[in-house]
């Protein structure tokens, strides 16, 4: 077996020790009292970290399930689909395959949704429901969705409002429910600092109401009989769950809240800034300035040397790191700062990267 690399990828993320360990609590029945109580338990731990009274409600699938399953839930007449990249993307690609209609809104790689594109999309009365993706990993920038917000709440109230959370969540500033979102989702792969297999997502009341009245919603990612089970049947499952995933969760939850949710992002922001540094001096910075994810920053490969070389050479010394994504595969490189990672962590990692850069400058020379 391989030796382990450290990872600095868009996740999955390093896990700590005894969180895996929490993995491996032996099962329990998952319709017994004992699991409904450490579901609610999750529930209300979830509701402080996303800052919302909404539902909570837990996938034992990746993040795509969720949002698959909310184009289905929550358009009845049509979705506005806005992308900043692969993961904007991929929610039309979800709504088109499972016949729902959409219609999809595109601003330039490296570049965020704004606000105006927001506003003169719902002004044609045409959509319904809305998704956009709060942090892009493919890109590196994060959008305004509090911005955003401010235009529904102001002129569209009717339209539901679905983000994508799924690599901010945890890492980066997102309160639910002073933004207004009605269906917010998240993974446990990232910020949060969990193995893959798990999605979450907050929804609220009216959200739920509306998905009533819609046909056609699908069955294991149907969100009213997902939320059905934690109102009706209080806290429990439609089908059997990750209960390993959810020990892990629990305990890490009590770990991200004993931090604090401020200080948890204080620690990202000054983990993106040194990595930001870093690119500035070495490089150069792919996305809009303005609007940096706080999770993942995007590089524009002006080294001279092919990524793939650097990134091998980081493995031997231990790391992984991200080569580009989609149409940016060649020309950039991303360096993920999420979840558990420490500050200097990511300094002894830029320490080597730079050690790593001069090595092969000097063979190439």
């Amino acid at each position: 077996m391989s030796t382990h690399k450290k990872l600095f990828i868009p996740g999955p993320v390093e896990v700590r020790d005894e969180v895996l360990e929490k993995m491996a609590t032996p099962m329990i029945g998952h319709r017994t009292k004992d699991a409904s109580a450490l579901q609610q338990e999750i529930s209300e731990k979830l509701q402080k970290v996303m800052g919302t009274k909404n539902t909570i409600i837990l996938s034992t699938s990746s993040g795509s399930g969720l949002m698959e399953g909310a184009v289905r839930c929550f358009t009845s007449k049509k979705a506005a689909i806005f992308s900043i990249g692969a993961f904007g993307e991929r929610w039309y690609k979800m709504a088109t395959c499972n016949g729902v209609p959409a219609d999809i809104f595109r601003s330039e790689l490296g570049q965020i949704t704004t606000p105006e594109m927001v506003d003169e999309a719902l002004s044609t009365g045409e959509y319904d429901m809305i998704t956009i993706t709060h942090n892009e990993t493919s890109t590196g920038i994060h959008n305004p969705v509090g911005e955003i917000s401010k235009v529904l709440k102001a002129k569209y109230p009717d339209v539901i409002l679905c983000v994508d959370t799924v690599s901010s969540m945890c890492g980066d500033y997102i309160p639910v429910d002073e933004w207004g979102i009605d269906v917010c989702i998240t993974s446990t792969q990232k910020c949060l600092g969990l193995p893959p297999g798990m999605s979450i997502a907050s929804v609220s009341d009216r959200a739920l109401e509306k998905a009533k009245t819609i046909p056609n919603r699908g069955l294991y990612f149907d969100y009213v009989e997902l939320a059905k089970f934690v109102k009706e049947k209080p806290f429990q499952y439609p089908s059997t769950p990750s209960e390993s995933h959810m020990f892990a969760l629990d305990y890490q939850l009590d770990c991200i809240l004993k931090e604090g949710m401020e200080n948890r992002y204080k620690r990202h922001c000054e983990m993106a800034e040194l990595v930001r540094d870093w690119a500035r001096k070495n490089a150069e910075l792919y996305s809009d300035p303005d609007n940096l994810s706080v999770t993942v920053t995007c590089i524009k490969n002006t080294l001279g040397i092919p990524f793939a070389e650097i990134n091998k050479k980081m493995g031997e010394r231990g790391y992984l790191l991200s080569g580009g994504y989609g149409a940016l595969k060649e020309t950039t490189f991303r360096i993920a700062h999420m979840a558990d990672t420490t500050i200097d962590e990511v300094k002894e990692m830029l320490r080597n990267l730079d050690e790593v850069i001069a090595e092969l400058k000097a063979q190439n020379a």
